[in-house]
């Protein structure tokens, strides 16, 4: 990246970054990871035990699993309006008038998505680790900690992936919600419905079953955090002995982070070749 690329890449990202916070999604994801750590921390330093794990490991598994679910919701809402508003704003037709890439713009607007919607779990994760140092001590936090935001940071890769191309593909802010809304609804709710449907009306493979539901990032990274943490995923009864059988704990949690990620970087890179091919003025 030439200097000229770079200083142009530096203000379009103070320039999303400034417009982001003005949102109010980013205030509605702010608080919503507060109170999840709020509410998990006072559940963590109890007593009770899930999978044998108890304090601030506790919440840390409970958190990343929560911010499995929501995430999809909250990173659809903030992205799937990023390009399509450009163009019915004006500021891709000033953009035009400078001598920049569109690339560039998109490259930062990629990059604001991303530190705004990663960085406060960073932040929660690292007060989690602090906090730890000085309430109660545990050997392997920091691991546990390391491997929920690796899938988390994949899966939120993944689906501000789909949203920019949602949102390059939309040709108004109106129809870039509906297609947001029919992507969450299928990864969070009818897949799983779909796939019970067939398991009950079809006599499919278990291969096949389980192909079909790690298509779903959420799925893929549901499994990974809890092979990571119970490597026989007794959790998940006769289905997590076999799952941990085929698959193995390591092989498991690679998947949970390999595929978002490929899946991110498809969908980006669609998104930015649509963005570079269309027309910008609407």
């Amino acid at each position: 990246m030439s200097a000229t690329s770079g200083s142009a890449f530096t203000a379009f990202l103070r320039l999303e970054l400034s417009d982001a916070l003005r949102s109010r999604w980013v205030a509605f994801a702010s608080m919503l990871y507060v109170g999840l750590a709020v509410a998990f921390v006072w559940l963590g330093l109890r007593e009770s035990s899930v999978l044998g794990f108890t304090g601030l490991s506790r919440v840390l598994l409970n958190l990343a699993n929560a911010v499995l679910v929501v995430f999809p919701l909250v990173v659809l809402i903030g992205t799937h309006s990023a390009v399509v508003h450009a163009r019915t704003s004006g500021f891709c037709e000033l953009m035009l008038a400078q001598p920049v890439k569109r690339s560039t713009w998109f490259l930062a607007l990629l990059a604001s998505r991303l530190l705004v919607l990663v960085g406060p779990l960073v932040v929660l994760l690292v007060g989690c680790f602090v906090a730890a140092a000085f309430v109660e001590p545990e050997p392997g936090l920091a691991f546990i900690g390391f491997k929920s935001l690796a899938v988390c940071t994949a899966l939120v890769f993944a689906f501000v992936g789909i949203g920019l191309l949602i949102s390059a593909a939309a040709r108004s802010a109106e129809r870039a919600m509906v297609w947001a809304l029919l992507v969450f609804v299928t990864t969070a709710a009818l897949h799983d419905v779909l796939l019970i449907t067939a398991l009950l009306r079809t006599s499919l493979p278990p291969q096949v079953v389980f192909a079909l539901a790690a298509l779903n990032p959420s799925e893929a990274a549901r499994v990974g955090i809890l092979a990571s943490v119970d490597p026989e995923l007794s959790v998940l009864g006769p289905v997590g002995f076999w799952l941990a059988n085929s698959l193995g704990p390591h092989f498991a949690l690679a998947l949970a982070v390999l595929y978002p990620l490929a899946l991110g970087l498809f969908t980006t890179w669609r998104a930015l070749r649509r963005t570079q091919l269309m027309d910008l003025i609407a």
